[in-house]
Order: structure tokens, then sequence, then C-alpha cells
């Protein structure tokens, strides 16, 4: 059964959401992690391992600030940015599928994310520029911008608005529970970063190699959670501003 209510909500609510999308996660614990452990954790630990590699033994690797070190730096932050970009748009598709109660398939997530790949790096790309800029100017520009697009990848998988309808369509939603998106981030932040310290402390426990596996499982959850919860938030924006239904959001894909 979808975990989001029948009547209409009157205002977004943090601990919903924050319900909604653990509960998400807990009924498809499989298809989450393991879309988060292809597409996130495993690459983090294949570039974590050479980079390690390269700074343990350069006779193996390039040196630090050589021309081969810096071609693969940027391959990968490119090859990151693909996968990141099907990852989060496979986990928006799979949320609305278990809020709307029926099973996600991973071929049939992964099939709609790879059909909206280049839209979903537009998106990404122009958010990261524009709040990038508003960050740079004067800090507050850039998280309002942050916040006014949060929802722009749910809107564009969801919908089909195109890149910069997903983003308006992102601003219309967001208008008015700005405020409340920016306490739910930050308290997400707050826990990723807590993990972090933890992780950082097990290095010198069990040693750089289990901790990069250590760190590279928790990149997989933090990437589900910050995958799940967008589309999870949208889905309630729609409910608190338009009082629609999980269910006809579904069809828009039937």
């Amino acid at each position: 059964m979808a975990s989001i209510a029948s009547e209409r909500p009157d205002k977004f609510r943090i601990g919903r959401v924050f319900n909604d999308s653990f509960a998400v996660i807990s009924r498809n614990p499989v298809l989450c992690l393991g879309l988060a452990v292809l597409f996130s954790g495993l690459p983090t630990l294949l570039y974590q391992l050479w980079i390690w590699q390269s700074v343990s033994d350069i006779g193996i690797v390039a040196p630090e600030f050589s021309a081969q070190r810096a071609t693969a730096t940027v391959v990968a932050v490119l090859v990151s940015m693909v996968l990141a970009a099907i990852l989060q748009a496979a986990l928006v598709r799979a949320a609305i599928e278990d809020l709307n109660g029926k099973r996600p398939a991973i071929g049939d997530c992964i099939g709609t994310a790879l059909s909206l790949l280049l839209p979903v790096i537009g998106i990404a790309v122009l958010v990261t520029l524009g709040a990038g800029l508003g960050f740079m100017l004067l800090i507050v520009p850039g998280i309002i911008l942050w916040l006014r697009w949060s929802v722009a990848v749910p809107a564009l998988v969801q919908e089909r608005l195109g890149v910069f309808g997903s983003m308006k369509r992102s601003r219309d939603l967001t208008k008015g529970s700005r405020w409340a998106l920016f306490g739910f981030w930050i308290i997400l932040i707050i826990a990723a970063i807590a993990i972090q310290l933890v992780l950082s402390q097990l290095v010198a426990i069990f040693g750089m190699t289990v901790a990069l596996i250590l760190d590279a499982l928790v990149t997989s959850v933090v990437s589900v959670v910050t995958s799940v919860a967008p589309a999870v938030s949208y889905v309630e924006l729609r409910e608190v501003k338009e009082g629609t239904s999980v269910n006809e959001l579904a069809e828009i894909f039937s």
C-alpha cells in the first residue's frame, strides 16, 4: 500500500518525508542498495584504491601532478556524473512505483533512467552552475537556487517536461516550502558529515583498505537517501500544492 495518506497535507512535513523515504528504502533494500553500489559505491571504491596506490607506489602509477593523473581525474568526474544521473533517475522511478503500492523492477528503473540520461545531466549541470555562482556571490542566493531546483529531476522523470520545464516546475512546487526543505537537507547533511567523521577514525583501527570499503558502502547508502528523498519530497509537494495523489502520478507511465 502507498505510504502517503489519502488526505491532502496542509504543509510540507519533514518527519513525514523522512518516514516515507526510509520506508521506500526498507521495502526495496536489494534494489536500492544494489543500484547504489553498482553506480556509486563501486566506482568510488575503485577510484579511491587507484589514488591510494598511486600515492603509495609512484613507480606503478604516474606522479601526483602528471598529465596522466589529470586526465584520469577528468574522466573519473565525467563518468561519475553519468553514473550519478542514472542512479538518481532510477531511484526516483523506484520510489514513485513503491509509493503507488507496486514493486519496482530494476530493469524498468534503469531503462527509465537511460531514456532520460541527457536531460538529467543537463539539469545537474545547470543546477550546479547556478547554485555554485550563487554560493560564490553571497552564499544565500546559492542555497535559495539549490532549494528552488531540488525536485527538478523527479519532475523530469514523472512529468517529462524537459530540462527548463522541469526546473520551472520545481521552482513552482517548492515555493512556500523552502524553509522546510532547507531544514530537511540540513539534517541529512549533518548526518552524512557525522558518518564521515566516524569513518576517518576507522582508518587507524582497521587500515586503509577496510576504511575505503566502508566509505564506499556509506557512499552507497548516502546516495540512496539523497536520491529517494527528492522523489518523496516531490510527491509531498504535489499533494500540498495540488492535492495530487500518488495514483495520479503513476498514471503518467500507464
